[in-house]
């Protein structure tokens, strides 16, 4: 990104642990739509596809999101598969 201080810059560095051909939307994408939508309150895996569809149109001005917003069961399969060793870094750097 453009910006030194976007929160995508420090998850960046996050290994993505999925095979490339089934990936519908970037690991960017994901960890983002889930940190601001869990600073906002969501608390759980549908909050955070909720609140992804309700701030759509505010998140396409940071994201490419040609598949639109993942699903609940992405969102949990995905940061489930995360290390979180990688995932404390960036919070730590961040």
């Amino acid at each position: 990104m453009t910006n030194p201080n976007s929160p995508i810059d420090f998850f960046s560095s996050i290994s993505d642990p999925r095979v490339e051909r089934t990936q519908k939307h970037s690991l960017d994408s994901i960890l983002f739509i889930s940190l601001c939508a869990v600073i906002c309150g969501a608390e759980g895996w549908n909050e955070i596809e909720d609140y992804g569809n309700a701030k759509i149109d505010w998140l396409e001005k940071f994201l490419h999101l040609p598949n639109g917003i993942p699903s609940h069961d992405t969102f949990n399969r995905v940061i489930s598969m995360l290390d979180p060793k990688e995932l404390n870094g960036s919070f730590l750097a961040w």
